[in-house]
C-alpha cells in the first residue's frame, strides 16, 4: 500500500524543483499543434468514485466523423496495454473483466474533454492509464499518461499550503505559456497555408496568360 509522508518543507522544495524542470521543458521544446493535458498522478480511496481527466488542445476543430480516441490500462510499465474504451463515430466502452461496467465516459467532446469516471474503485484498478487522441487533419497522435494509485485509508494530514500556492502559481503561468505557444503555432500554420494558396493562384494565372499569348500569336501568323 503506498504511503505519502512529506513535511511542508520537503513539499516546498519538491514543488520548486518540479516547477523549474517543467519551465525548462516548455521553453526548450515548442508546443505541438496538439497537446494532451492530464495529471501526472491521481490518488484514490478504495471503494470511492474518481474522475480521471484528459483534455487536449488543437489548431483544428473536432470533427466527429474523423476524430478518434482510445483509453488503455497498463498494470506496470512492462505490461501490455489493455484497451477499455474507444471512440470512432461514437463512444464505445469495451468489455473488460477488470472494470466490468464501472467505467463511464464523463467528458464533453464539444470542449475537447475526454475524461472518464471509475466507480467503486478497487485495488486492482491501480496502474498506468493512457489517453490517446487523434484529431485530423492534425497529423500528431496525442498521448497522455496518468499514474493511478489506490489507498485503503487516507494518508496522514500534512501542511501543504505553501506547496499548493506555489503549484497553483506555476500552473497558471505554464497554462498561459502553453496557450500562447499553441496560438502562435496555429497562426503560423494558417499563414503558411495562405501563402501556398497565393502561390498556386499566381502559377495558375501565369499559365492562363501564357496560353492566351500563344493563341494570339497563332492568329497573327
Amino acid at each position: 500500500m503506498p504511503v505519502l509522508l512529506q513535511s511542508g518543507k520537503t513539499q516546498w522544495v519538491s514543488a520548486l524543483k518540479l516547477s523549474s524542470v517543467a519551465m525548462v521543458i516548455f521553453l526548450a521544446f515548442p508546443a505541438n499543434s496538439m497537446d494532451v493535458l492530464v495529471p501526472q498522478q491521481i490518488n484514490a480511496l478504495n471503494g470511492t468514485k474518481i474522475k480521471i481527466p484528459c483534455t487536449f488542445t488543437s489548431c483544428y476543430k473536432l470533427d466527429p466523423s474523423k476524430f478518434a480516441m482510445n483509453w488503455t490500462y497498463q498494470e506496470t510499465i512492462n505490461s501490455t496495454e489493455e484497451m477499455f474504451m474507444t471512440y470512432k463515430n461514437k463512444i464505445t466502452p469495451l468489455k473488460s473483466n477488470r472494470f466490468g461496467d464501472r467505467v463511464l465516459f464523463t467528458g464533453n467532446l464539444d470542449k475537447n474533454d475526454l475524461s472518464i469516471t471509475i466507480s467503486d474503485v478497487q485495488l486492482t484498478d491501480e496502474g498506468i492509464y493512457h489517453c490517446y487522441v487523434r484529431n485530423p487533419p492534425d497529423r500528431i497522435l496525442g498521448h497522455g499518461t496518468i499514474q493511478f494509485l489506490v489507498f485503503t485509508e487516507l494518508p496522514p494530514p500534512r501542511d501543504s499550503t505553501i506547496a499548493v500556492a506555489i503549484g497553483a502559481s506555476v500552473g497558471g503561468i505554464l497554462a498561459l505559456l502553453i496557450l500562447s505557444m499553441v496560438v502562435v503555432k496555429c497562426i503560423r500554420r494558417h499563414k503558411n497555408q495562405e501563402l501556398i494558396s497565393d502561390e498556386q493562384k499566381i502559377e495558375e494565372e501565369g499559365k492562363v496568360d501564357g496560353e492566351g499569348g500563344t493563341e494570339e500569336a497563332t492568329k497573327n501568323a
